[in-house]
């Protein structure tokens, strides 16, 4: 049975309005909280925000709710110079809503890009009919880089980073499934996978569908990477595309691991570092990819943000190691 136009209409047209709404009770959240002062924050628990993080669910924005979630975890954490990093956080979700209120004003790339951050999403399969129709379905040899699972929301959610061996291209490719099981999307890492992808609109596109595969897997080869320097200016060249941007992935050469008094860092070579984010690393991937550099260089990829570098896959002996 054909879908209704109309009806789906009016669908998209509710689901925008109760967003409007939810996002002009955060627009007041915060500036009520921003008003009050940090202090004492550390102390209000989680309640506070599951509160405001449950209106943006029901606002259908998850994606609001879920960076809301991330924000608690900081006061609570005690961490020295929470305070700061807390401001960071409200200035990110204020960005998001302003720019959504200013939609209409955006890019199309730009604002299909707000919408997937504020919790819009798209139907996988109907991605690659589209870009089949449109003929912008990448076909390419996918390396399998790196793969990490978290939950939130009563949902197990998986990121999958792929880098094509013909285009050069990255892509991240989501999978979920219910709380306590595994998505059914599984690609190991360091492997190697001939098929189809979809990229999502968006100023810097990244996120993709993967579609038809074909063949079996393969040992892939290790990837080429940069330095630290060229790692934070790609970043920086992807922040500028989409200002929102919550990370980008990057494949570093020749860096090692090193403890600092002030934390650890991925250096290269040639002086340039990255600091490590220590809140999304544990400590014990570090003490591993220290011991296999033994002070010589790696390829390691991860996720590199404003709070610094996830190492998440090293390359020792030509072979893939999950850290």
């Amino acid at each position: 049975t054909l879908a209704d136009p109309a009806a789906a209409r009016r669908r998209a047209e509710r689901r925008a309005a109760d967003v409007a709404e939810g996002a002009d009770r955060l627009r007041r959240w915060l500036t009520d909280r921003v008003h009050q002062g940090l202090a004492g924050t550390e102390r209000e628990g989680y309640a506070m925000w599951d509160g405001i993080a449950e209106r943006m669910v029901d606002a259908k924005a998850p994606g609001l709710a879920a960076r809301l979630r991330a924000a608690a975890t900081i006061p609570a954490s005690g961490a020295e110079g929470w305070p700061g990093r807390l401001l960071e956080d409200y200035a990110e979700l204020w960005l998001l809503l302003r720019a959504h209120e200013h939609q209409d004003t955006l890019d199309p790339a730009l604002t299909a890009g707000l919408r997937s951050r504020i919790g819009w999403t798209v139907d996988a399969e109907d991605l690659l009919r589209r870009a089949r129709a449109a003929g912008t379905v990448v076909r390419d040899r996918w390396l399998v880089l790196g793969s990490r699972d978290s939950t939130e929301g009563g949902l197990t959610e998986r990121r999958i980073w792929l880098r094509g061996n013909r285009t050069g291209r990255t892509a991240l490719v989501l999978a979920f499934g219910p709380q306590g099981r595994p998505p059914q999307l599984a690609l190991p890492v360091g492997r190697s996978i001939e098929a189809d992808a979809a990229f999502h609109d968006a100023a810097v596109p990244l996120r993709a569908a993967l579609g038809e595969r074909s063949g079996a897997s393969t040992e892939g080869d290790e990837p080429v990477g940069v330095g630290p320097e060229e790692a934070t200016l790609a970043y920086a060249q992807a922040l500028r595309g989409e200002p929102w941007l919550e990370s980008w992935p990057v494949v570093l050469a020749g860096v090692v691991a090193v403890p600092e008094p002030m934390g650890w860092r991925i250096a290269g070579a040639d002086g340039f570092w990255l600091p490590v984010d220590r809140a999304r690393t544990a400590e014990q991937a570090l003490w591993r990819l220290s011991a296999m550099s033994g002070g010589a260089g790696l390829t390691v990829f991860g996720d590199y943000g404003p709070r610094g570098f996830v190492p998440m896959t090293a390359w020792h002996e030509g072979r893939a190691i999950a850290l």
